[in-house]
């Protein structure tokens, strides 16, 4: 399934809105999102049972040519496969009916983009994590949620409802008039919706083609680097040789001491154990709302700070420079993986990274993994062999510099910007001309400048950052197998 290509001069943008469902709207919408998760979990099965097949008839010598043919998992093949079923299968026959045809729809193409991340990653032709092969949904932890494409789908005129197919009408919590205004003046086109239930509320997501509108930025010939910290969330030094600071608001450190009343009065309640099949008693549900509404507000209030962090940097400098940090590593070690995961610094990269592209004529950087931005002096050029964490000041030994350990990194990587041979990789998604295998011999070298003119250039020698690209729709050639 290929991607959605918007028009020249136009994004494709989400508007969220919080809805406010009745008590029968609200039973439709968690049979939606049961109906989508039944129809994974029936292509899930359905494809996996030609495999299992396959393996049992190869232990009694069945030849290849005998053996029971691979089931494409493509989004029409399933379709077609899932509409032949349903009427005879007991598992939909007596209820498929009463739900949208869109939400058996989301279900199948969940499930065959899951086929996919598996046979892609199998491959390694595909970058990240190693995906295992899809699982069934469980009904009691997998999360509410299903896709429209297609029916009606609309804003209404009063600004304060929805229609959705087969659900009909909902309010909503909030005016969605920032979207209907565009869809009015003709500068948007709403493509889909999805409904979702998050955080004890139910959201419905619009994906709309907006036509694109760049907003000059305050200062478009200044880059600015930022250095993301725990002691300090960010450290932002940009050309023009302003330095700031934006303090860490620690939101969870914040509530850890309510959290841990609320979760002491919820292990003291009776609560379900799916092993006896104990229900909840209703104190128990109380006390377990009383605590996740501590972790929903914890959640919302960083979420605030980090959009309004990320606004004001994209809309002040013409070029951002950011670091390419291993957050998964990051977070291995157990003394700071709390506060690295509070402070949220995978998410500031992806915040910065849609901003830049969408509203502002900003450009972005992403610095290589391996740029000792931190052991480059930014006064002479020089750079450590080691700098150990636990030493926040940065000291020189070629020119006597002493200076702020996140703001001597933060001033490397917005001269970064300018220059070239320091390990900044481009624009994120660009791939770099050369990549060297894993294991190579990333250790930073002692580098001291041979003159003036070579001070601002000096940054070591670097790695870029190994990326692996895809070209071409997916190709179902060969299963795969699984033993």
């Amino acid at each position: 399934m290929k991607k959605f290509q918007p028009r020249p001069g136009f994004v494709v943008q989400a508007y969220r809105f919080a809805l406010d469902p009745n008590a029968a709207q609200e039973h439709a919408l968690r049979s939606h999102c049961g109906a989508a998760r039944a129809a994974y979990n029936w292509a899930v099965g359905w494809v996996t049972a030609s495999w299992w097949q396959r393996r049992a008839e190869e232990t009694y010598g069945v030849p290849e040519a005998d053996l029971t043919e691979w089931r494409p998992w493509s989004l029409p093949a399933l379709r077609k496969a899932f509409n032949a079923a349903k009427d005879t299968d007991p598992r939909f026959a007596s209820w498929w009916e009463e739900n949208s045809k869109e939400a058996y729809s989301t279900g199948l193409a969940n499930a065959a983009a899951a086929f996919d991340n598996y046979a892609k990653s199998k491959q390694g032709r595909r970058m990240g994590k190693r995906v295992g092969m899809p699982r069934f949904k469980s009904k009691r932890k997998a999360r509410l949620s299903c896709r429209f494409t297609t029916g009606t789908i609309r804003v209404d005129a009063d600004g304060r409802h929805v229609t959705l197919p087969r659900l009909g009408t909902i309010r909503v919590h909030e005016p969605t008039g920032k979207l209907l205004s565009r869809v009015r003046a003709g500068t948007a086109r709403i493509l889909s919706a999805t409904v979702r239930h998050e955080r004890g509320r139910w959201f419905a997501s619009f994906q709309a083609e907006v036509k694109r509108d760049l907003f000059r930025v305050t200062r478009p010939d200044v880059a600015v680097g930022i250095d993301l910290g725990i002691k300090t969330l960010a450290v932002m030094a940009d050309s023009a040789g302003e330095v700031r600071e934006v303090p860490n608001p620690r939101h969870l450190s914040t509530a850890l001491k309510q959290m841990r009343r609320a979760s002491r009065v919820v292990s003291r309640r009776r609560g379900p154990d799916r092993h006896t099949g104990q229900k909840p008693s209703r104190r128990w549900e109380k006390a377990n709302a009383r605590r996740n509404k501590v972790h929903h507000r914890v959640a919302d209030l960083r979420a605030d700070a980090l959009h309004k962090l990320t606004t004001a940097v994209t809309a002040e400098y013409g070029t951002v420079v950011v670091e390419d940090l291993n957050v998964a590593g990051m977070v291995k070690n157990r003394r700071l993986a709390r506060h690295i995961a509070d402070a949220g610094f995978g998410e500031i990269r992806r915040q910065l990274t849609y901003k830049t592209r969408r509203r502002h004529a900003t450009r972005i950087i992403a610095a290589d993994r391996w740029f000792p931005s931190s052991k480059t002096c930014s006064g002479c050029g020089a750079v450590k062999a080691k700098l150990p964490l636990h030493i926040r000041t940065y000291a020189c030994d070629a020119c006597g510099l002493v200076i702020d350990r996140d703001t001597n990194a933060a001033r490397n990587l917005a001269a970064a910007a300018c220059t070239t041979g320091t390990g900044v990789a481009g624009d994120q998604d660009t791939a770099p001309a050369v990549s060297k295998p894993r294991g190579a011999d990333h250790k930073t070298r002692t580098t001291r400048p041979r003159h003036k003119a070579e001070a601002g250039r000096a940054g070591g020698t670097t790695l870029p950052h190994q990326q692996q690209t895809e070209t071409g729709d997916r190709t179902q050639a060969e299963p795969l197998m699984l033993w």
